[in-house]
């Protein structure tokens, strides 16, 4: 997390200095993101950043920027999608794999607290379960393994992109922590398969 944050000063300033120089509003739109971005107001910058891609769509900086500051405001799906976006003007900019990767590993993350909270608190209310709730109770627990379902994907999809980060970068100075964030999400697949393993054979 660190370094997305990090990486994100030195592309405000390419964005600043290659801003398309006839659209004014672009430039004037990303310097504000960057003033919001030092203060910790993600909000805003999200919002000046998307408002600079409506007006220019080509400028990966943007993207990149929209992605980092999705993360730090921890909406990870706005992430996810500036992310993707950024993929699709320049793929082979490295540092767009390992943002995206942390971004999808932190939404499995709180997308997986979810669901643990609501099979907790069916479990609590189980006691107390009368003909009526039964339906919703089951609703519950299905909606939690579809969310414990959702956060095993994206983790997959981590691991895809922090893979893909380390094979387009070999000089990376944090490997070692970014090898251990791809054991974690491995990890956390591992045991989403051995949980629903019983079920399966069932």
């Amino acid at each position: 997390m660190k370094k997305a944050l990090m990486i994100v000063s030195v592309l405000f300033v390419a964005v600043i200095s290659t801003a398309c120089i006839n659209n004014i509003a672009v430039q004037e739109l990303n310097n504000k993101a960057a003033e919001f971005m030092q203060k910790g107001d993600y909000e805003s910058a999200m919002n000046r950043l998307q408002a600079s891609l409506d007006l220019d769509s080509t400028m990966y900086e943007t993207y990149y920027n929209l992605g980092v500051a999705a993360i730090s405001a921890k909406k990870y799906d706005k992430a996810v999608e500036a992310l993707e976006g950024g993929i699709k003007v320049k793929p082979d900019y490295a540092d767009f794999y390992y943002s995206l990767g942390v971004a999808q590993s932190e939404w499995a993350d709180e997308i997986n607290e979810s669901a643990l909270q609501k099979l907790e608190d069916e479990t609590v209310n189980a006691e107390n379960v009368n003909e009526t709730n039964v339906v919703m109770e089951s609703d519950k627990r299905a909606d939690a393994v579809e969310a414990k379902n959702k956060a095993k994907e994206l983790k997959k999809s981590a691991v895809d992109n922090l893979s893909k980060y380390l094979e387009m970068n070999n000089k990376v100075e944090d490997r070692e922590t970014i090898e251990a964030l791809i054991e974690e999400c491995e990890s956390f697949i591992n045991d989403e398969d051995k949980e629903a393993s019983p079920k399966a054979e069932e």
